[in-house]
């Protein structure tokens, strides 16, 4: 079954770190585009951080710089997301997706070849 199953995610508090991974099954996540993305309560899905085939990163929002991380690791046929220094703001619902012809400059929000099942991440005070 081809599917991105993620994993990691829960409760921590402010400062706290979380990593989530994102691993494929069934195809090679090396021919793939890799975003990131989240969902508060009553907010818009936003673009978090995005990792292209040749491995170069794009940062969706200034607010992630210098906290959040994305890696990909061919061989595990996995991609992380490293996320520290967590704020209450970056409460909610996160999850990976994989596009093999949109590079991450131009990946789309709720259109990609796979998405996974979403993990919930809170952050308390």
């Amino acid at each position: 079954q081809l599917q991105l199953v993620q994993s990691g995610g829960g409760l921590v508090q402010l400062g706290g770190s979380l990593r989530l991974s994102c691993a494929a099954s069934g195809f090679n996540l090396a021919s793939y585009a890799i975003g990131w993305f989240r969902q508060a309560p009553e907010k818009e899905r936003e673009g978090v951080l995005c990792i292209d085939i040749s491995g170069e990163t794009t940062t969706y929002s200034d607010s992630m710089k210098g906290r959040f991380t994305i890696s990909r690791d061919n061989a595990e046929n996995t991609v992380y997301l490293e996320m520290n220094l967590l704020e209450p703001e970056d409460t909610g619902e996160y999850f990976c997706a994989a596009d093999s012809a949109t590079p991450c400059a131009q990946m789309n929000r709720f259109v990609n070849d796979y998405w996974s099942q979403g993990t919930q991440v809170t952050v308390s005070a």
